[in-house]
């Protein structure tokens, strides 16, 4: 399934702020197929875990204080080229400079907290996906 799935977080904020619907629907009308979805809150040791390739950058002990401070919901998303496709959908990493249309500047409130982690190449679409989900869990 290499190059056909991407792995996504509704983030922390966007959840507290009641977009969960409306995310899950753009990502639905950009022609994604959710084949794993989950509604949970991560302790600080798993955020810290899924993030640890970010453990020596200065942002880490805020980015995993974040991260478990509210539900998250995680989903594994099926289509052609998903991740660079779910890349232009989310938009970038600071709202202020996504472009209109995308998630990011609808739903981000800022840098830190901007509503969806997105994954960013193919092989860590397969380790994210594997984090959260088994088998089993996949449709």
């Amino acid at each position: 399934m290499v190059g056909k799935i991407t792995f996504t977080m509704i983030k922390p904020d966007a959840v507290e702020a009641n977009n969960i619907g409306p995310i899950l629907a753009m990502i639905n009308k950009a022609g994604f197929k959710i084949v794993a979805m989950k509604y949970m809150r991560l302790t600080k040791e798993q955020a810290g875990n899924f993030y640890a390739v970010h453990k020596e950058r200065p942002f880490y002990g805020e980015l995993t204080e974040y991260m478990s401070s509210g539900p998250i919901v995680a989903a594994i998303l099926s289509k052609e080229n998903a991740v660079s496709d779910y890349r232009k959908l989310i938009g970038a990493t600071d709202p202020t400079k996504a472009e209109d249309g995308t998630i990011r500047k609808q739903f981000a409130k800022s840098i830190a907290a901007n509503a969806v982690h997105g994954s960013d190449s193919d092989e860590n679409a397969e380790i994210e996906s594997n984090f959260f989900f088994s088998q089993l869990e996949r449709f």
